[in-house]
Formats: C-alpha cells, structure tokens, sequence
C-alpha cells in the first residue's frame, strides 16, 4: 500500500503493474560527480526533445571529450509510437541509441538507432529494458537531411507529437535570484514568509513591474528582479522558485531537476517537497523530483532503498542504486551512508591526515 501511495504506473499489463518512484536521489562526497550525473540526464531530456546538441546549456559535461573521440549513449523511454509503429494502443518501450563525437570543437552525431518494442502479456520487469533481437524501427542513416547535432528524434516526435517536459534548475544552484512570470499564488508566499500579503508581477512592453506588499505596510515598486534579494530571504526565494517549477512539473508529468536540493532550504522545506511529489493527489501525472544532496539525514525520508543513488568517482563517475548494496528496508539509510559502510561516501582517512599534517606544519611556520 506504501509503494502505490508514493509511485506512479506508467503502464499495466494482464499480469503486472510498472511502475516508478517519484523521487530520486543522488548522494556523494564533495567532488564525486552529483552534479555531472544531473547534467548528463538534463542533456539527455534536451536531446530527446529535439535540441541541437551544441545549443544544450548543459553541454560542457563532454568538454573531456577529445576531438574524434566517441561517447554512446542509451535512452530508454515509454512514449506513444503509433505513427511509427502500429501497436493495438499505439504505446511501446523505446530503445535510443546515440553516438556523439568531437569535430572541430563542436559535438555531432555520427551513428543513431530507435528500436521499439511492443507491450505484450510477456512483457515481465527483468526483462522490460531488454532489446536483443528487436529489429531498428529508425536509422540516422535515413535522414540525410538532418543536422549532425540534432537527434533523429525530431522525425519521431513530430509524427507522434510527444515531448518531455523536463525543468532544471542547474543555473540556480549557485545564483538565487527569483523570476516570475505572473503574479505569485498567496499559498506559497505565505508558506515561506507570512510577513508578505502580495507578490505582483506586471510587463508591459519591456518594462517590468514587481509590486511587494508587506502585511500593514505601503507596496514596494521594484523594477528588476535582483532587488528583491534586499526585502525576501534566501530560502523564501529559492522556495518559490522550486516550487513554482513542482506545480507545473506536476500538471506535466514531466521532471524537475535539482543540484544541492538543501541549499537555503531547512530540513522540513526540502521534506515537504519530497512528500509532495510522492502524493498521487498532489502529482497524479508521475511527476518526477530528481535531485543531489550532501545530507545524508534526507535519505531517512524514503522507505524503499531504490530511490537512492550513491554517486562515487574512482576513476571515473559510477552512479549505483542503494538497493543493489544495502538489501534490507529496516536499516537507517542514513546511518549506512555515514558509517562508511558503503564505501566512497566518507571523505578518505589518509586525506584527512594530510590536511591535518599540513595545518600543524603551517601553524608551526607561522
């Protein structure tokens, strides 16, 4: 009853529900790669969605990549097919397989396949991302005409007119500044900051009005959105940008992605987003929350194990779901993490001996 209150199904069939967690979570030491493995699956969504590879803000993830050097790339996906491929319901699992390469410093694509496979009664979920012996429904190498940085999922969304809705907040990880669109619903304002009857937003040609209005005092006239770092606190700031972005992620159905989700946030803000994406009522559409932390205490928020990833780099970036190490639910998930008990999620002993070293010799010297 707990899984079906906090996941979403993406489809059934005569025998089996699939189903999704709502929420992921990325944890690491400083330095292991959260924030890489955001941007990769924040590229991967703008590729799917027909963005030219160049043009994605999150592209420098390959700027290791030398030049004529090659990276591959597997997409799965569950998306409607029917122009593509004739299914009873039109809907079917897809296989994406992209490679990117380096040419004069700019990113192309140089081989592509799009495999689709049917949703059948023997369809079963150790085998579900299984493609061996499904024939290539589209070729890169039937489109002549296409870009080289641009996925041939262009054809395949323009003739099943699907695309992904995905919202990262990557750039704000470091900047927090609010932007607004339209006015901001008084249930947020006063969620983060009771103090503030109304939050206006006004534009007419380029000139832009934001009107503040504290409960008892006269309206403040502001006309750049910087301005408000002087009247709103950090965390009533970041808190409606986030959550500006889960209410339209949640009529979507698509993927808010988050790097540092507790920056400026206390621990019951950053829960309360958590739990509202893992509430159908809330998030009916299977709106997904992807995000990385450094606190450890915020894993204790789940009951299962899968919806945490353990991002380590030894000698390269590895991303490993918490359920493939740490088999039983009853264990504090946060107490695993701090111990060392899973390996790479404490900074090294030798490390830290170093620096202490170093801070006595430099104590000594001064």
């Amino acid at each position: 009853m707990e899984d079906s209150e906090s996941m979403s199904t993406i489809f059934s069939t005569e025998t089996q529900a699939f189903s999704q967690n709502n929420v992921l979570a990325m944890i690491g030491i400083n330095a292991s790669g959260k924030t890489s493995a955001l941007k990769l699956i924040t590229f991967v969504c703008k590729m799917l969605n027909n963005e030219p590879l160049n043009s994605i803000d999150c592209a420098e993830v390959f700027d290791g990549l030398k030049d004529r050097e090659c990276v591959a790339i597997e997409s799965y996906f569950y998306a409607n097919s029917g122009a593509t491929y004739r299914l009873v319901d039109g809907k079917a699992i897809h296989l994406l397989q992209t490679v990117i390469s380096k040419k004069d410093d700019k990113l192309v694509i140089v081989h592509e396949t799009l495999k689709t496979k049917a949703i059948t009664r023997d369809i079963r979920k150790k085998n579900v991302l299984d493609f061996k012996g499904i024939e290539i429904n589209m070729s890169r190498q039937f489109n002549e005409y296409l870009l080289d940085d641009v996925s041939i999922m262009v054809a395949f969304n323009k003739r099943n007119n699907e695309q992904i809705f995905a919202s990262d907040m990557l750039q704000y990880t470091n900047i927090n500044q609010l932007y607004l669109s339209a006015d901001c619903p008084l249930e947020l304002i006063a969620f983060f900051d009771p103090s503030v009857e109304y939050l206006r937003y006004e534009k007419e040609n380029k000139d832009v009005r934001i009107i503040l209005k504290f409960k008892d005092k006269e309206e403040i006239i502001l006309n750049q959105f910087a301005e408000l770092n002087r009247y709103l606190s950090s965390g009533t700031i970041k808190g409606i940008n986030t959550f500006l972005r889960a209410v339209k992620t949640f009529e979507a159905g698509g993927y808010l992605i988050i790097d540092e989700l507790e920056n400026h946030f206390n621990r019951e803000i950053v829960t309360t987003l958590i739990r509202l994406f893992m509430d159908n009522q809330v998030n009916p559409n299977g709106a997904m929350l992807i995000f990385s932390t450094h606190y450890a205490e915020l894993l204790d928020v789940f009951d299962r194990n899968d919806n945490v990833y353990i991002v380590r780099n030894r000698q390269g970036i590895s991303v490993e779901n918490l359920s493939t190490i740490l088999k039983r639910n009853d264990i504090k998930k946060s107490e695993a993490y701090q111990s060392g008990f899973l390996e790479g999620t404490v900074p090294m002993y030798e490390a830290y001996m170093d620096l202490k070293k170093a801070l006595i010799h430099a104590n000594k010297e001064g």
